[in-house]
């Protein structure tokens, strides 16, 4: 737990597990939300092959998942963090240029 604390430059044990806990809200949650999206535009397993379904939502999930981490963040009081969390991954997947300064 130390090396966790130390590494994401974080005080107290309460911040580790709201971060935790933000974590595995937000999965589920993104999860949730994801359903209802697939429904409304007709994707199902009954109606396309599920080796194309599943795919196609997990990257349903992943932009709704990006999103909503700052948000339950902000409601556990860890938005500060989530919202580095956010920046460095987009970063270092491609979408770095969201977040660059023009001076």
């Amino acid at each position: 737990m130390e090396k966790l604390k130390e590494r994401w430059g974080i005080k107290s044990n309460w911040a580790i597990v709201a971060i935790f806990v933000v974590f595995a809200i937000n999965g589920s949650f993104a999860a949730w939300v994801a359903k209802p999206i697939t429904t409304f535009i007709g994707l199902s397993p009954e109606t396309i092959s599920a080796w194309l379904y599943y795919p196609l939502r997990i990257l349903l999930i992943f932009p709704i998942y990006q999103i909503t981490l700052p948000i339950v963040g902000f409601i556990f009081g860890q938005f500060k963090f989530f919202w580095a969390f956010e920046k460095k991954f987009l970063s270092r997947i491609g979408f770095g240029f969201l977040f660059k300064v023009n001076n």
